[in-house]
């Protein structure tokens, strides 16, 4: 039987074509490979060599909209220190953050894009982890305690397999890990 191998583009009914293409571009840092003449259509990649196009932005979103249609649009960043960069300038530059959180395979940062369009950045750690799992973590700590972090919690739960509901000694490490997340830092 055929199947899907793969995701191959987003896309997203916009307001404002030209601030989305903005923010693709200039600091999501996409290229734009297709453009309509007529401007209802903006097609961008971040390999243009690899996919002509993973966003593709259309004009027709309505002024005032119902619920969302989009749960997240997620990016993969290059490196650690690439989600810091990101991490910052969404900060800088007034971006609504809404979590940064460690899933053991990916360290994600959601945002809100400037439609509201809820957005994440993440970094894969090479861990592979079947577990649904979102803890808070300062991306602002040095690598080897991130990763230490990380591996910690990973080591109590890797025994769940792909498609498994987890087991209780695995939830009772992810609920110890957000508890611990929620401790303040000590100083």
């Amino acid at each position: 039987m055929p199947r899907v191998i793969g995701l191959g583009h987003l896309g997203i009914f916009v307001r404002d074509i030209d601030r989305m293409t903005a923010f693709y571009r200039d600091f999501l840092g996409m290229q734009v490979t297709k453009q309509d003449p007529e401007e209802r259509m903006m097609f961008l990649s971040s390999d243009p060599d690899a996919v002509d196009h993973e966003i593709a932005l259309m004009t027709g979103r309505a002024e005032v909209d119902g619920p969302p249609l989009i749960q997240q649009i997620s990016l993969r960043v290059a490196s650690l220190n690439d989600l810091r960069t990101f991490h910052r300038n969404l900060k800088e530059q007034g971006y609504t953050i809404d979590s940064v959180v460690t899933h053991l395979s990916a360290i994600g940062c959601y945002f809100f894009d400037p439609e509201g369009n809820r957005t994440e950045v993440f970094w894969l750690t090479g861990l592979p982890s079947w577990v649904m799992i979102g803890i808070p973590i300062d991306i602002e700590r040095p690598d080897a305690e991130i990763m230490a972090d990380i591996d910690r919690i990973w080591q109590q739960t890797r025994h769940v397999r792909m498609g498994e509901k987890p087991d209780a000694a695995a939830i009772e490490a992810m609920k110890r890990a957000r508890e611990e997340a929620r401790k303040p830092a000590v100083v």
